[in-house]
């Protein structure tokens, strides 16, 4: 290597990772600073033809001369995107700045500008792009220093290899091994034969032992053998029979057996019943005419005249076999139909099953439930105190000590939960993730986000799902023990309280795996096809998007500050460190603000609902061909899902999706239904980030919303629910929703579309009872009102079993949960009903339209009979006199008057 590249290795600046290997220098090379050559390099300043460049604190080594320190004030960082930890790092330090942006600055900024000590050497540089090194260690005395040169630059930027030493690799070649023979030592006890001997298997029992013994004299005698009945003689047979020994009971504990993988066999059966064996032959080889006696018979007059006969109700035949299904099942078509116009046919829901335990949800209000998306048979609930404002203050101190949990039912145990999951505040809602079913999170009444992690109990909880259809187990001659222990599960992670939600979280949903967000609210292909993404809602008038993998690691690490963040993911307690990095730092990805429309203020969210959301239900037609895609998924994911090691995409290499719908439907605390689209807007006169005004708001529930959500069959049509009514919209339709009940007499607490009727839909009220909408028969009253309980009903979320069992799970104020059974009226669509039903909702957005129109029409036509009324009137009534004109007439009369006067003195001779 020349001498030129080992001083080009020795000037070249040097990084913070230097020293650790980076993937410019390699590991264990150390490079040397600059102006550590043979001549000293002159600083910048002392140039006769250059202007007083930022001079270096006197306690700073000499700056080369083809550097120049700066200070970058924040603006500027801002401006040229270098900023400090974000744009440049320690680790990635280097900014080409282009030299016509520098010239631009100096021009709009002059004196103001952080480059105008440096003008000349912008002006006289003669490349295009300037390059700005980030200067953590304040190895030139300030933040930052420019490189003037061109050749500098690239020296820099591309740093020469380092020479090889080829004698030191042949002499390392060289060395050949030694081979050192093993010194024996004497052995030195540690206590493992003690361990040894307690392993040791020591016969308990003592055995028994017999003595057969014989005569002195019979010792060494011959021998004769002799027959003899052992019957016959005294003590010639003893028969030791098998007893049962009533005094203990052995039960065999362990069993080797092996198994082996066969085909599976099926017994079946007929009508006929086999009496006898009989012998019987069959003829399996049809006999054939001769050729010349089959040319007989196809050519003879009788052939001729059977075809002739026969062709034309054949052909007819055929023809009706296109026409019509000669295997459609008429009674079935009559028995749908008469259960569909009010038969006789059995219309209620059924109660299937439900769940309460006396110590941790009885006298509790239960928040949310949710059904597991693939153990059937499984369903969560969270469990909230009963308290108002006031008193939750007053009791605070007291419900610190109790528990707030998420409990897991099955229905193999109705008694029992299988899980309880503890929550460090109480939890307003919750939700499974749905490409991880062991994940959940849940937003509580503090404004947190709670992570937990169920993979430890999954186990458990599949093998809970072998009695899914019969509450209790078959009976069998194996006696099953079930603990009655409650595995409690501890949250993995709890997010900021600083950074989060200022109330309680009311509405919380997985971002589907197909997109994600960026940190502007730009939605992206998400290529991992994980959910990952959250979106939440609470009061405090924000609507907040949440990722759960670690965000970008800050510059301050330091070896040691690593090793403290591993001794800290070590976890004594059995508490899982899926999501470790998340807690207590966990901050929302964005945030976005609702602001209103005409005056000052902001909307307060209560419940979201998204154009693109993951349905975790499933359809009757779904159920078997996504229980497949299930277990693929899971097939895939054996190994487990690491989130510590995902990283977010960043926004330069990610590509936005274009024509997506970011539009959200928002229910307020006031009874508003807001439409507004996520995307954060600059504003004109601030340069921030803000949420954009919404598209329209209406205010059509006297109440706060507690539903809104769309049709898993439309994804155009939602559903509110809030106060005294409910109400059907189409997005798109601006002018109100095209469906509005009346005020109902009792309040309504939340509502669900049907998950395999298009036309159906279940609304909880206050008074324990569940109304059952079908609009293929009422649109104007519910179809009918069924009890369910005596309090309110707080939740409701039906679910796909099979296509012959759906269940519909609803909770109460008490902390008792229902589960229903969907009757056969109810779950079965007639033929053609889903474009019944979106024929009619065509037919109302008309008629809507119609209404605006005639409702235009009769303002115009109420503004031209005014204008009319006022014309008649103006024409018909005199002329009306301005002040300036009656008081003219008034002193034209008084001057006449006085004329008058004159004239009568004048004549009176006075």
């Amino acid at each position: 290597m020349s001498s030129s590249k080992e001083e080009i290795k020795k000037s070249a600046p040097t990084s913070p990772r230097s020293a650790k290997g980076s993937a410019k220098t390699p590991k264990g090379k150390e490079r040397k600073g600059p102006g550590s050559g043979k001549k000293k390099a002159k600083p910048a300043a002392k140039k006769k033809d250059e202007e007083p460049s930022a001079a270096a604190p006197e306690d700073t080594p000499d700056v080369p001369e083809y550097i120049v320190p700066l200070v970058f004030t924040t603006m500027t960082q801002e401006i040229f995107n270098c900023r400090v930890d974000e744009d440049v790092t320690p680790e990635n330090p280097y900014k080409l700045i282009k030299k016509e942006d520098i010239l631009q600055d100096l021009q709009a900024r002059a004196a103001v500008s952080d480059f105008h000590p440096v003008k000349k050497v912008v002006m006289d540089y003669p490349g295009e792009e300037l390059l700005l090194v980030f200067d953590s260690e304040f190895k030139y005395g300030q933040s930052f220093y420019l490189v003037t040169t061109e050749e500098w630059k690239e020296k820099i930027l591309h740093p020469p290899e380092a020479p090889v030493d080829e004698e030191a690799i042949t002499e390392e070649v060289v060395d050949e091994y030694v081979y050192k023979a093993p010194v024996s030592k004497p052995w030195v006890s540690l206590g493992s034969e003690a361990e040894i001997e307690d392993e040791r298997v020591v016969e308990a029992k003592t055995k028994i032992k017999y003595m057969v013994s014989r005569v002195r004299r019979e010792f060494g005698a011959p021998i004769t053998f002799g027959d003899q009945n052992a019957s016959s003689a005294k003590d010639g047979y003893i028969e030791c029979t098998s007893f049962e020994d009533k005094k203990y009971t052995i039960r065999i504990k362990e069993r080797d057996m092996g198994t082996q993988v066969v085909a599976q066999t099926k017994d079946s059966s007929t009508q006929t019943r086999w009496t006898f064996p009989r012998n019987a032959s069959t003829q399996y080889e049809p006999r054939q005419f001769p050729v010349e006696e089959q040319d007989q018979h196809l050519s003879s007059k009788s052939m001729k005249d059977f075809l002739n006969s026969v062709s034309m109700r054949l052909e007819l035949a055929l023809q009706q076999n296109e026409i019509m299904n000669p295997f459609i099942d008429d009674w079935k078509s009559l028995a749908e139909d008469d259960s569909l116009f009010g038969g006789k046919s059995d219309s209620h829901l059924k109660e299937y099953q439900s769940f309460t335990d006396l110590h941790y949800s009885k006298d509790k209000s239960i928040s949310c439930i949710n059904w597991h998306p693939t153990i059937y048979g499984l369903l969560a609930v969270s469990i909230t105190e009963r308290l108002s404002y006031e008193d939750r203050l007053n009791l605070s101190g007291k419900l610190l000590l109790s528990p707030s949990l998420i409990i897991i039912w099955s229905f193999t145990d109705p008694i029992h939960p299988q899980l309880m999951l503890e929550c460090p505040e109480e939890i307003c809602c919750f939700q499974f993730c749905p490409t991880d079913s062991n994940i959940i999170a849940g937003g509580c009444i503090n404004g947190q986000i709670v992570m937990w992690d169920i993979s430890a109990y999954e186990e458990k909880l599949t093998h809970a799902k072998t009695g899914v259809i019969k509450p209790a187990a078959p009976k069998t001659g194996i006696e099953i023990k079930i603990s009655t222990e409650i595995p409690l599960v501890r949250y993995c992670a709890v997010s900021s309280i600083e950074n989060g939600h200022k109330e309680l979280i009311t509405d919380l949903h997985w971002l589907p795996d197909f997109y994600e967000v960026t940190k502007a609210g730009a939605p992206c292909e998400n290529k991992s096809a994980l959910c990952l993404q959250l979106v939440t809602c609470s009061p405090d008038c924000s609507v907040m998007f949440w990722d759960i993998r670690p965000g970008k690691p800050t510059a301050k690490s330091t070896p040691d500050r690593r090793k403290a963040d591993e001794k800290q993911l070590e976890n004594p307690h059995g508490v899982p460190t899926t999501f470790k990095y998340l807690d207590l730092a966990w901050k929302p990805l964005f945030k976005v603000s609702l602001p209103k429309a005409e005056t000052s203020g902001e909307y307060s969210p209560m419940k979201i609902s998204l154009r693109d959301e993951f349905t975790t239900y499933k359809m009757p037609a779904q159920a078997v061909k996504e229980k497949s895609q299930i277990q693929i998924t899971e097939a895939k994911s054996e190994g487990g899902i690491n989130y510590a090691s995902l990283r977010a995409p960043s926004a330069k290499n990610s590509k936005t999706m274009e024509d997506f719908n970011t539009n959200i439907f928002v229910g307020t605390e006031d009874g508003e239904l807001v439409y507004t689209n996520w995307k954060m807007e600059k504003d004109s006169d601030s340069g921030r980030m803000i949420g954009q005004k919404p598209t329209f708001c209406f205010k059509i529930h006297d109440g706060l919303v507690n539903t809104v959500q769309r049709s898993p069959f439309f994804k155009d049509i939602i559903l509110t629910v809030g106060g005294w009514n409910f109400a059907i919209w189409q997005e798109g339709v601006i002018t109100g929703p095209i469906l509005r009940s009346c005020s109902s007499q009792k309040r309504y607490t939340s509502g669900h579309w049907s998950l395999s009727r298009a036309g159906v839909f279940f609304i909880g009220k206050e008074d324990g009872n569940v109304d059952i909408w079908d609009l293929l028969e009422k649109t104007h009253e519910a179809s009918q009102t069924q009890n369910i309980s005596t309090t309110i009903i707080t939740c409701i979320r039906p679910w796909v079993f099979s296509s012959k069992q759906h269940f519909l799970a609803l909770s109460d104020d008490n902390g008792t949960l229902h589960i229903l059974e969907i009757p056969w009226t109810l779950r079965n669509p007639s033929h053609h009903e889903l474009s019944i039903v979106q024929h009619y909702f065509e037919r109302e957005v008309k008629h809507l339209e119609f209404w605006e129109q005639r409702k235009t029409f009769r303002i115009l036509e109420k503004k031209e009979k005014e204008l009319k009324e006022l014309k008649e009137k103006t024409e018909t009534a005199p002329v009306q006199k301005t002040k300036e004109q009656v008081e003219e007439d008034k002193k034209k009369e008084y001057e006449a008057y006085l004329e008058l006067e004159k004239t009568t003195l004048a004549a009176l001779a006075v």
